[in-house]
């Protein structure tokens, strides 16, 4: 079973739920963000975007306080898969659980659009249905999305292959302008060093089905379900 964590201002909770179990079969529930502990059948952590406490003092900053934040950190420790999406990707990075941080974007603007990502990294959990140099096609709807990491940290970073996703145009070519938000090195995901817990800032959930403008996103969130022996 698929943990989606609701915390107050979710707004992508029900999307992914529906993602996950409506269009690939997955089981996924929503869990509430008082409890105290993820269901024993737990098998993988989602934490969706939105805006959780009103993004209030800052974007994920209140929800690490969550209860339920303490027992997703004890499941990422334990090896645990966890996939933060958007406001997930700011919560795992405020939680301390990811590298980095997320500040607004660039132009101080909310932005809304599909852009082009390149795989980076594709390994098992969260991008085995890629290959490195794939260009995956999904939206972003963000105005705290510029991923931010001292310089030192960066290299770090892409010297352990954790930067999983770049921005770049059609073609897979990573330049400024293809930056939406003014990210470092055009990061839109990353990994922990250990590869279990995932962060990016555009929508998978929002491009599963052809109606929606693509099926890209299938990519990441099926290669979870596959890492975990599929949809059960």
């Amino acid at each position: 079973m698929f943990a989606v964590v609701q915390f107050p201002g979710s707004n992508d909770d029900r999307d992914l739920v529906y993602a996950m179990k409506s269009v690939l079969g997955a089981d996924a529930r929503l869990v509430w963000h008082k409890e105290s502990a993820l269901p024993p059948e737990t098998r993988g952590v989602l934490l969706p975007g939105g805006f959780s406490y009103g993004d209030y003092l800052r974007a994920g900053s209140m929800a690490q306080f969550s209860p339920v934040m303490a027992d997703v950190r004890r499941f990422a420790d334990a090896g645990g898969f966890v996939l933060g999406i958007c406001n997930g990707f700011q919560v795992l990075c405020e939680s301390g659980l990811l590298p980095g941080a997320l500040v607004p974007n660039r132009n101080l603007q909310f932005i809304c659009d599909f852009v082009h990502l390149r795989v980076e990294q594709a390994a098992a959990p969260f991008t085995s249905r890629t290959r490195v140099g794939d260009v995956l096609r999904i939206p972003i709807k963000h105005r705290d999305g510029c991923y931010f990491a001292s310089e030192d940290e960066f290299r770090s970073l892409e010297e352990n292959g954790q930067i999983v996703l770049r921005y770049c145009d059609a073609k897979g070519q990573v330049t400024a302008n293809a930056n939406p938000n003014g990210a470092v090195g055009n990061t839109a995901g990353v990994r922990n060093r250990a590869g279990n817990v995932f962060g990016l800032m555009p929508h998978p959930e929002h491009a599963v089905e052809p109606a929606l403008g693509g099926t890209d996103g299938i990519a990441i969130l099926g290669s979870l379900i596959d890492a975990l022996g599929g949809a059960r």
